[in-house]
């Protein structure tokens, strides 16, 4: 059994998509092989989730973002690589955002701790990169919101459980 981590934790995760290709943090997969993500992260005591948005943009990929409306939410049980294993149990809020057209892709100043890079990739290459959290895949490119698919359930960080329960 994994040991979770107090306390819960609210992320904000910014989808942005220009021209087929959707905006990635490149990362160094910790013995995983390399993975991509989407630009976001925790939220801080005091914080909305679109503060948290615009600060963890800023950090990660250098540049300011304009956020659209809230996408999809999702529980995600993301594991830690620790003996004995622990996790974390995070709520994650996925937002449409968008970057000013002649944004070229760079790290911020206070990148993700694996992060190597910020890249544009096309929607046509998902099928054959490690997004990690796996079930990102599911929300892109995004779905016209019909309010049934806002919450996609929870997820867990094995290949054993993709599916939402």
């Amino acid at each position: 059994m994994t040991e979770l981590i107090p306390p819960i934790r609210n992320a904000s995760r910014a989808l942005i998509i220009r021209q087929s290709q959707v905006l990635l943090l490149r990362k160094a997969g910790d013995g995983q092989g390399e993975r991509y993500a989407l630009p976001g992260g925790g939220q801080e005591l005091g914080e909305t989730l679109k503060q948290a948005l615009r600060r963890e943009c800023e950090e990660e990929i250098g540049t300011t973002v304009k956020i659209g409306g809230l996408l999809h939410v999702a529980e995600f049980f993301k594991l830690h690589d620790t003996e004995p294993p622990t996790g974390r149990h995070l709520v994650e809020f996925l937002f449409s955002a968008s970057v000013a057209d002649d944004y070229v892709p760079h790290n911020g100043h206070r990148p993700d701790k694996h992060q190597l890079d910020v890249v544009w990739i096309g929607l046509d290459e998902l099928a054959y990169i490690t997004l990690f959290p796996r079930y990102l895949i599911k929300c892109i490119p995004p779905t016209e919101n019909n309010g049934d698919d806002l919450y996609l359930g929870t997820f867990h960080d094995h290949a054993a459980a993709e599916e939402p329960q």
